[in-house]
């Protein structure tokens, strides 16, 4: 069974840093593509980046291009998800997420495991 655990998320001033993690266990994940989802008051989960966990392919949102980095870390179990200019946009639930197999990676519904969310707050 996947576990998925996010942390790193907090209230930062529009401008700043965070960087958030999430440790998985319960699988080899050689196979598998992790990504980071996330949803703000009212709105639909909506793809944030995803990472290969083999090769390191790395795929993202429109709206984060350019600011976010999303990376892994074998040796940990961990998938990261640095992100520098932050915007009051950027408020959300993030949640990471992992799945197995080809197909889309940019919908939720492509993603069987999830973590429980960490909160990332940015003041204007």
């Amino acid at each position: 069974q996947v576990q998925l655990v996010e942390s790193g998320g907090g209230l930062v001033q529009a401008g700043g840093s965070l960087r958030l993690s999430c440790a998985a266990s319960g699988r080899t994940f050689s196979r598998y593509v992790m990504g980071w989802f996330r949803q703000a008051p009212g709105k639909e989960r909506e793809f944030v980046a995803a990472i290969t966990w083999s090769g390191g392919s790395t795929y993202y949102a429109d709206s984060v291009k350019g600011r976010f980095t999303i990376s892994r870390d074998s040796a940990k179990n961990t998938v990261y998800l640095q992100m520098n200019s932050l915007k009051p946009e950027d408020t959300a639930v993030y949640y990471c997420a992992a799945r197995l197999g080809s197909g889309s990676i940019y919908y939720t519904h492509e993603y069987p495991d999830w973590g429980q969310g960490t909160q990332v707050t940015v003041s204007s």
